[in-house]
């Protein structure tokens, strides 16, 4: 079983309005939660890279599937005749 990184809670107050409204502003931009937001600008300012996706998970999950390979196939034929 995959070992889970342990994560912290802060509660940040004294945020100036000027700072909430571009967090604010700059979360909706991109479509994501404050939270989000927010953790993503930390872990930035502080290790200089963004925290990579972790697929793990998912790896080696692969079910070979017939059906999927068959439409696979068919869409990997050329029309020659289309080509030209």
């Amino acid at each position: 079983m995959k070992k889970q990184a342990r994560s912290v809670q802060y509660t940040i107050r004294g945020v100036p309005h000027e700072v909430d409204r571009a967090l604010r502003q700059r979360a909706a931009q991109r479509k994501q939660s404050l939270n989000q937001l927010i953790l993503d600008e930390l872990t930035i300012a502080t290790t200089g890279r963004t925290k990579r996706a972790d697929f793990s998970d998912l790896a080696g999950k692969w079910t070979p599937d017939p059906a999927f390979n068959e439409i696979l196939a068919s869409q990997r034929q050329i029309n020659w005749a289309g080509w030209r």
